[in-house]
């Protein structure tokens, strides 16, 4: 069972989640030029994201996305995926465990996100730390572009 980003959750409710996915963010396509502007904010110009007529020799067959940028779509991915905490104020990134980039995203491809829920812990009265095994799968591909095991701390 996948719960839509529509529902709101009471904190309460999570024990009963754990181990369950909990959302599936909508397919959205990586363009070139998306590829191209994260090379220019990270300084990243490896030819295999950035020149098509020479990453076509490669065994990509053309450019592909960093892995660090699917990574870094994470949070929007759960925006569109995850159901909201009632009474959360703030969420914030609190660290990756492991991630592990599987398959590379070719330019023009489409991904979405799938979050399953593994883990929360009440750190204080008004904090939830959450661990979700996040994946992003790749439209028509059997293998996904990266799983990671991300940690967030939602502040109530």
């Amino acid at each position: 069972m996948s719960i839509t980003q529509a529902h709101e959750l009471h904190p309460d409710s999570l024990p009963a989640l754990v181990g369950q996915e909990i959302g599936v963010s909508p397919w959205r396509s990586i363009s070139q030029e998306q590829i191209d502007r994260f090379a220019k904010a990270t300084g990243d110009y490896q030819f295999i994201h950035i020149d098509p007529d020479r990453a076509k020799s490669t065994i990509f067959g053309g450019t592909i996305a960093h892995g660090f940028l699917t990574l870094s779509l994470l949070p929007s991915l759960a925006d569109e995926a995850l159901p909201h905490l009632k009474g959360k104020t703030i969420g914030v990134n609190y660290g990756l465990d492991k991630v592990r980039f599987i398959t590379p995203v070719r330019s023009g491809a489409r991904i979405r996100g799938r979050f399953v829920l593994d883990e929360f812990v009440h750190r204080a009265d008004n904090e939830i730390r959450l661990r979700h095994t996040a994946t992003v799968e790749i439209a028509d591909n059997d293998k996904p572009a990266l799983v990671a095991q991300w940690v967030t701390l939602a502040v109530f």
